[in-house]
Protein backbone atom coordinates (compact mmCIF):
# COMPACT_ATOMS: atom_id res chain seq x y z
CA UNK A 1 0.00 0.00 0.00
CA UNK A 2 2.81 2.42 0.84
CA UNK A 3 4.52 1.64 -2.49
CA UNK A 4 1.26 2.32 -4.33
CA UNK A 5 0.90 5.69 -2.56
CA UNK A 6 4.50 6.71 -3.35
CA UNK A 7 4.10 5.60 -6.98
CA UNK A 8 0.86 7.58 -7.22
CA UNK A 9 2.55 10.71 -5.85
CA UNK A 10 5.48 10.36 -8.23
CA UNK A 11 3.06 9.84 -11.11
CA UNK A 12 1.03 12.95 -10.20
CA UNK A 13 3.92 15.36 -9.64
CA UNK A 14 4.70 15.85 -13.33
CA UNK A 15 1.03 16.50 -14.06
CA UNK A 16 0.82 19.19 -11.38
CA UNK A 17 3.87 20.96 -12.74
CA UNK A 18 2.66 20.53 -16.31
CA UNK A 19 -0.75 21.94 -15.45
CA UNK A 20 0.89 25.02 -13.95
CA UNK A 21 3.18 25.42 -17.00
CA UNK A 22 0.20 25.09 -19.34
CA UNK A 23 -1.67 27.62 -17.22
CA UNK A 24 1.12 30.18 -17.40
CA UNK A 25 1.46 29.64 -21.14
CA UNK A 26 -2.27 30.34 -21.61
CA UNK A 27 -2.04 33.42 -19.38
CA UNK A 28 0.94 34.76 -21.36
CA UNK A 29 -0.90 34.23 -24.66
CA UNK A 30 -3.91 36.27 -23.56
CA UNK A 31 -7.33 36.16 -25.17
CA UNK A 32 -8.65 33.80 -22.49
CA UNK A 33 -11.02 33.78 -19.54
CA UNK A 34 -9.65 33.08 -16.07
CA UNK A 35 -11.92 31.60 -13.41
CA UNK A 36 -10.18 32.57 -10.18
CA UNK A 37 -11.32 31.13 -6.87
CA UNK A 38 -11.15 33.77 -4.14
CA UNK A 39 -8.06 33.81 -1.92
CA UNK A 40 -7.85 32.11 1.49
CA UNK A 41 -10.54 32.87 4.04
CA UNK A 42 -11.11 32.51 7.73
CA UNK A 43 -13.81 30.00 8.59
CA UNK A 44 -15.64 27.51 6.43
CA UNK A 45 -19.24 28.74 6.27
CA UNK A 46 -21.21 31.96 6.27
CA UNK A 47 -22.29 33.35 9.65
CA UNK A 48 -25.98 33.01 10.56
CA UNK A 49 -26.48 36.78 10.18
CA UNK A 50 -25.11 36.84 6.59
CA UNK A 51 -25.95 39.97 4.58
CA UNK A 52 -24.55 40.41 1.07
CA UNK A 53 -24.33 44.18 1.68
CA UNK A 54 -22.28 43.93 4.90
CA UNK A 55 -18.79 42.46 4.86
CA UNK A 56 -18.74 42.08 8.64
CA UNK A 57 -21.51 39.47 8.33
CA UNK A 58 -19.60 37.34 5.81
CA UNK A 59 -16.67 34.97 5.74
CA UNK A 60 -13.78 37.20 4.66
CA UNK A 61 -10.18 36.94 3.53
CA UNK A 62 -7.74 35.98 6.24
CA UNK A 63 -4.42 37.81 6.56
CA UNK A 64 -2.86 34.94 4.67
CA UNK A 65 -5.56 35.36 2.00
CA UNK A 66 -4.71 39.06 1.63
CA UNK A 67 -1.04 38.12 1.19
CA UNK A 68 -2.06 35.49 -1.35
CA UNK A 69 -4.12 38.07 -3.28
CA UNK A 70 -1.08 40.40 -3.42
CA UNK A 71 1.02 37.48 -4.72
CA UNK A 72 -1.61 36.69 -7.36
CA UNK A 73 -1.50 40.29 -8.57
CA UNK A 74 2.28 40.45 -8.61
CA UNK A 75 2.58 37.21 -10.56
CA UNK A 76 -0.13 38.20 -13.03
CA UNK A 77 1.66 41.52 -13.53
CA UNK A 78 5.01 39.84 -14.14
CA UNK A 79 4.01 36.73 -16.10
CA UNK A 80 0.59 37.18 -17.76
CA UNK A 81 -0.94 39.17 -20.59
CA UNK A 82 -2.64 42.40 -19.50
CA UNK A 83 -6.02 42.13 -17.82
CA UNK A 84 -8.81 43.73 -19.80
CA UNK A 85 -11.64 43.25 -17.30
CA UNK A 86 -12.21 41.86 -13.83
CA UNK A 87 -15.63 40.60 -12.81
CA UNK A 88 -16.42 39.34 -9.34
CA UNK A 89 -19.02 37.66 -7.22
CA UNK A 90 -20.72 40.19 -4.95
CA UNK A 91 -19.31 38.43 -1.87
CA UNK A 92 -16.68 40.48 -0.05
CA UNK A 93 -14.01 37.77 -0.18
CA UNK A 94 -14.20 37.77 -3.99
CA UNK A 95 -14.40 41.56 -4.33
CA UNK A 96 -11.44 41.95 -1.94
CA UNK A 97 -9.40 39.32 -3.80
CA UNK A 98 -9.97 41.26 -7.03
CA UNK A 99 -9.26 44.67 -5.48
CA UNK A 100 -6.05 43.54 -3.78
CA UNK A 101 -4.73 41.41 -6.63
CA UNK A 102 -5.53 43.67 -9.55
CA UNK A 103 -5.67 47.07 -7.83
CA UNK A 104 -8.92 47.92 -9.59
CA UNK A 105 -12.59 47.99 -8.78
CA UNK A 106 -14.11 44.81 -10.23
CA UNK A 107 -17.48 44.68 -11.95
CA UNK A 108 -19.86 42.96 -9.51
CA UNK A 109 -21.61 40.14 -11.41
CA UNK A 110 -24.32 38.34 -9.41
CA UNK A 111 -24.05 35.18 -11.55
CA UNK A 112 -20.60 34.62 -9.99
CA UNK A 113 -22.16 34.39 -6.49
CA UNK A 114 -22.22 30.82 -5.08
CA UNK A 115 -24.60 28.57 -6.97
CA UNK A 116 -27.74 27.59 -5.13
CA UNK A 117 -29.14 24.08 -4.73
CA UNK A 118 -32.18 25.00 -6.83
CA UNK A 119 -31.61 23.38 -10.26
CA UNK A 120 -33.59 25.97 -12.24
CA UNK A 121 -31.70 28.86 -10.61
CA UNK A 122 -28.38 27.03 -11.07
CA UNK A 123 -29.10 26.48 -14.78
CA UNK A 124 -29.94 30.18 -15.24
CA UNK A 125 -26.83 31.28 -13.31
CA UNK A 126 -24.56 28.94 -15.27
CA UNK A 127 -26.07 30.21 -18.55
CA UNK A 128 -25.35 33.83 -17.55
CA UNK A 129 -21.70 33.00 -16.82
CA UNK A 130 -21.37 31.02 -20.06
CA UNK A 131 -22.87 33.93 -22.02
CA UNK A 132 -20.19 36.26 -20.60
CA UNK A 133 -17.43 33.78 -21.40
CA UNK A 134 -18.67 33.17 -24.95
CA UNK A 135 -19.03 36.92 -25.55
CA UNK A 136 -15.44 37.66 -24.56
CA UNK A 137 -13.28 38.26 -27.62
CA UNK A 138 -10.49 40.43 -26.26
CA UNK A 139 -6.79 39.82 -26.82
CA UNK A 140 -5.99 40.29 -23.13
CA UNK A 141 -7.55 38.47 -20.15
CA UNK A 142 -11.00 38.46 -18.58
CA UNK A 143 -10.71 37.46 -14.92
CA UNK A 144 -13.84 36.20 -13.13
CA UNK A 145 -13.37 35.91 -9.36
CA UNK A 146 -15.81 33.38 -8.00
CA UNK A 147 -16.34 30.37 -5.72
CA UNK A 148 -15.44 26.68 -5.60
CA UNK A 149 -18.90 25.37 -6.51
CA UNK A 150 -19.17 27.63 -9.56
CA UNK A 151 -15.83 26.54 -10.99
CA UNK A 152 -16.66 22.89 -10.28
CA UNK A 153 -20.06 23.23 -11.98
CA UNK A 154 -18.54 24.93 -15.04
CA UNK A 155 -15.37 22.84 -15.46
CA UNK A 156 -15.41 19.79 -13.20
CA UNK A 157 -12.20 21.15 -11.60
CA UNK A 158 -12.02 21.54 -7.81
CA UNK A 159 -9.64 24.49 -7.35
CA UNK A 160 -7.84 25.50 -4.18
CA UNK A 161 -8.42 28.93 -2.70
CA UNK A 162 -6.56 31.39 -4.90
CA UNK A 163 -6.24 28.99 -7.84
CA UNK A 164 -6.81 30.13 -11.42
CA UNK A 165 -8.45 27.90 -14.02
CA UNK A 166 -7.94 29.19 -17.57
CA UNK A 167 -10.78 28.27 -19.94
CA UNK A 168 -12.20 28.72 -23.40
CA UNK A 169 -15.64 27.85 -24.77
CA UNK A 170 -15.94 24.42 -26.37
CA UNK A 171 -19.31 23.20 -27.62
CA UNK A 172 -21.87 23.65 -24.85
CA UNK A 173 -19.22 23.81 -22.14
CA UNK A 174 -15.70 24.90 -21.36
CA UNK A 175 -12.30 23.49 -22.17
CA UNK A 176 -9.71 23.85 -19.39
CA UNK A 177 -6.48 25.18 -20.91
CA UNK A 178 -4.49 25.12 -17.70
CA UNK A 179 -4.40 25.87 -14.00
CA UNK A 180 -2.18 28.04 -11.84
CA UNK A 181 -1.90 27.57 -8.09
CA UNK A 182 -0.76 30.62 -6.13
Amino acid sequence: MVRFFIAFLLFMLPFSAHATDAGWAALRDGGHVVLLRHAMTSGTSEPANFDIEKCNTQRNLSERGKQQARKIGALFGARAAPIERVQSSRYCRCLDTARIAFEAEPEAFAALDPMTGDEAAKTKQKAAIMDEIRAYSGSDLLVMVTHLENIMELTGVSPREGEAVIVEPQGDGLRVLGRVVF
